[in-house]
């Protein structure tokens, strides 16, 4: 077996809000249908956010986003000022670690980005 891509299904319980915040970070958006969108930096690597939301499940969902200047990344992720905008988002700034340095936004809807530079 060959795996060539994954991509991961996150719910939002604020999908109309939920998109507006992953563009407005930087995803292009590929709509599927009316509950349904895809998230990409291309088409091999993002994530597929639905309108469907369990509370307990969206808000231990988590994704990982390996990044290569988390500097860059975390300037970008406040000037965006996504905390005013969007109920919900919370942003916790870099922090180091023995293998790299991360980053983390909540979204709107609880899901947990990690923005990680690991070491080479």
């Amino acid at each position: 077996m060959k795996i060539t891509s994954i991509k991961p299904f996150i719910g939002a319980g604020y999908f109309k809000i939920s998109r507006e915040f992953y563009r407005e970070l930087g995803f292009r958006e590929v709509i599927v249908d009316e509950n349904l969108s895809f998230f990409g930096t291309d088409r091999q690597q993002g994530f597929y956010l639905q309108r469907y939301f369990v509370k307990e499940w969206v808000e231990n969902s988590m994704l990982i986003l390996s990044i290569d200047d988390i500097d860059k990344c975390w300037k970008n992720i406040i000037a965006k000022d996504l905390e005013r905008k969007y109920e919900g988002v919370k942003l916790i700034p870099i922090r180091d670690f023995e293998w790299g340095r991360e980053c983390f936004v909540h979204d709107p809807s609880g899901v947990l980005l990690h923005f990680c530079e690991f070491k080479k």
